[in-house]
């Protein structure tokens, strides 16, 4: 069986919110607005591969700036992301995007994060090519493969810290990367996938604020910060109720968390009210 009923986290059936919240909210109707939207416009792997890294990265800060912000990138790209940077020279690509700004993300990091992807797709052939060089199925996670993949992009890129390319080696929880992985291993009808060789479940969740928060209120974590400890906990919990696909719970648990409602609900649950059947009405908890 591949669920597991009965899983409490600090009194609370957690596999039964979970699981309530998953079927009604991991639909394709509720991605809009999300930078996930734009991989559906990409059939190619090797294009939608770098739309989903250009998407993910840029995946911080107001919701309509962020899509704003990730339409102007592919724009720019044109049809093909992949054949525009297999064609483009360096002093091209940072002319294309020296305009370019995302909140404190410039347009010479954009640049010079495009060419990293481009330098590392041509080299290996894809960005999936180079992230399973790292990846080993006997692992626990996909942490190892990650920071090799993270390292292979850094090279090409000028030293120091770049906005758009977190480092896995920090201990940070690297969201942003979780979640490029999540969308091109993950294969439903909300992500797309493309990525065959990982194993979702290896795959681990892509924390912010909204996941933090539910996490610590549902009792998958007690920690103080939102660090890559803590999203290891969190996968963990979830792993308990889904040992397959923990990361399936992503989509559906982050919408749930910005409903109107939703900390009313929270507050419900913790109290022990089945808010299924309670006044607050509209869709599951909220």
């Amino acid at each position: 069986m591949r669920k597991k009923t009965g899983v409490q986290a600090r009194g609370v059936d957690l596999c039964r919110i979970v699981e309530d919240v998953y079927l009604y909210y991991h639909k394709p109707r509720f991605i809009h607005p999300d930078p996930l939207e734009f991989l559906l416009q990409y059939p190619d792997i090797r294009d939608r591969e770098i739309a989903a890294i250009v998407a993910s990265s840029l995946a911080y800060g107001r919701i309509p700036q962020v899509l704003a912000s990730v339409a102007k990138v592919l724009d720019r790209m044109g049809d093909s992301p992949r054949s525009y940077l297999d064609a483009a020279p360096r002093k091209q690509i940072f002319e294309d995007f020296r305009s370019f700004r995302h909140r404190f993300t410039t347009g010479e990091e954009m640049a010079d994060f495009l060419w990293a992807i481009g330098r590392v797709a041509c080299d290996y052939g894809s960005l999936e090519a180079c992230f399973m060089e790292g990846y080993d199925e006997r692992h626990t996670n996909t942490l190892t493969a990650l920071e090799n993949f993270a390292d292979a992009l850094a090279r090409h890129m000028v030293p120091g810290r770049n906005s758009l390319l977190p480092m896995p080696r920090d201990r940070s929880a690297c969201k942003r990367l979780h979640l490029f992985l999540r969308w091109m291993v993950r294969s439903d009808s909300v992500d797309p996938g493309g990525w065959h060789g990982v194993w979702k479940g290896h795959l681990v969740v892509p924390l912010d604020a909204h996941m933090y928060s539910l996490g610590k209120s549902l009792g998958m974590t007690r920690r103080s910060q939102a660090d890559l400890k803590t999203a290891l906990e969190i996968t963990e919990a979830l792993r308990k109720v889904d040992p397959e696909d923990p990361v399936r719970f992503d989509f559906s648990l982050t919408r749930w968390s910005m409903r109107k409602g939703f900390k009313e609900a929270l507050t419900g649950i913790r109290s022990g009210m089945d808010i299924r059947h309670s006044p607050m009405g509209g869709s599951p908890y909220g």
